[in-house]
């Protein structure tokens, strides 16, 4: 089995008038001859190192079990830097889905042969992750087509952001959360329950008319069960 390439490359952006750290997987079929689809991870040092992803993305394509794909890892540098972006509160949320949308994907279409339709990419995260890929692509669904939840932080401003949706069939959701999820101790220390508020989550998107995928594993709110659950929701997303 061939394996892809992992870029690292510095990207300042306009939009958090910072420079950011990126990770770019690419296939090792890559050509400019065909067309790829994008998944871009927030959490992205986490899905790289704890997740494996790219491993698993060299497997499912040289098995023809998924589309040709390239993945871009986001990492967040700390604690307070994740929760200023991931969470609809955070202070610098609205430019970071701001950069994903508007930086970040408009690079990739440039650097890469890519198929520049929203169904062609997806977003990806785990925990304040995840929720910050939803709300990406409640905000820019023109542009993700694709979510994949694993136990997103889920709040009332998440559930508002999906209340006030207009277009439910534009994009698919893939959410899976932990029924051990009901204490989570997070990165502050805190217990929170993942658990209800990703239920309540669900059944806003089934009464919306959402396409979407959802599971309830055995576990809690770790990369031992986020970890193998990539596997079905790449294939999920992108065969």
């Amino acid at each position: 089995m061939d394996k892809g390439t992992v870029q690292d490359l510095t990207f300042y952006s306009e939009a958090l008038q910072e420079e950011l750290q990126l990770y770019i997987y690419v296939p090792a079929n890559y050509s400019p001859l065909y067309k790829y689809n994008i998944l871009i991870a927030s959490d992205g040092k986490d899905y790289f190192q704890l997740g494996g992803i790219t491993k698993l993305a060299d497997e499912l394509i040289d098995d023809y079990e998924i589309e040709n794909l390239i993945i871009a890892f986001v990492p967040y540098k700390d604690i307070k830097d994740r929760r200023h972006k991931y969470i609809p509160s955070g202070v610098q949320h609205e430019a970071y889905l701001r950069f994903l949308a508007h930086e970040l994907v408009p690079y990739l279409d440039s650097e890469y042969a890519t198929y520049q339709m929203g169904m062609s990419r997806g977003v990806i995260g785990d925990s304040m992750a995840a929720t910050a890929s939803l709300m990406a692509a409640l905000k820019y669904p023109s542009i993700f087509g694709k979510v994949i939840l694993q136990s997103p932080y889920v709040d009332e401003d998440v559930l508002k952001a999906v209340e006030n949706f207009k277009d439910p069939g534009s994009i698919s959701i893939y959410h899976i959360v932990g029924k051990g999820e009901d204490q989570v101790v997070t990165m502050d220390k805190t217990i929170k329950d993942f658990l209800t508020p990703n239920r309540q989550l669900h059944e806003l998107m089934i009464r919306k008319g959402f396409t979407t995928f959802y599971d309830e594993f055995d576990g809690n709110h770790t990369w031992k069960y986020w970890k193998p659950d990539l596997r079905r929701a790449l294939i999920e997303n992108f065969n």
